[in-house]
């Protein structure tokens, strides 16, 4: 698509190297414990903390010519692609404390896709409500707005 404006961010979540070092002593605790079952059961864990650690330690949102990706990562577990043929609005809003971060059903309808802090794009969809966290909201809901309009 020449000549047409394209958009990507990524937002990286404050404490993502928190998680890896919690999983880090897990680890260690478990080559020092004398327990096997303790041994077992700490490596298991911070196995899982490593894995969704690396799961969600940033959201990218894409432009892919006829679609807009969100994606965590780096370790692409989690991803989704909404049509613009399937948003019928778009504006900036804020997520409550309650529907907080991560990938969940919200308490107002819809699903809400969210790493970190409270601000958010708004997609109103034929069928539902997508919300989508961001640190560069007003830019993406902007640029899909423009896209919208094409």
């Amino acid at each position: 698509m020449s000549g047409v404006a394209t958009y990507r961010h990524t937002q990286k979540a404050p404490l993502g190297l928190l998680v890896y070092a919690v999983a880090i002593g897990m680890f260690l605790g478990a080559w020092f414990t004398d327990l096997q079952s303790v041994s077992f059961i700490l490596v298991l864990v911070g196995s899982l903390i490593l894995i969704l650690g690396s799961a969600f330690q940033q959201l990218t949102i894409e432009d892919e010519a006829d679609q807009i990706a969100i994606r965590f990562g780096p370790l692409p577990l989690f991803r989704k692609s909404v049509r613009y043929d399937d948003i019928t609005d778009v504006e900036v809003g804020r997520t409550t404390f309650i529907e907080g971060w991560g990938i969940h059903m919200s308490p107002r309808g819809g699903l809400v896709w969210n790493l970190w802090g409270r601000d958010c794009v708004v997609l109103k969809l034929r069928n539902s409500v997508l919300r989508v966290g961001t640190d560069d909201a007003e830019n993406l809901a902007s640029f899909v707005n423009k896209r919208l309009q094409n």
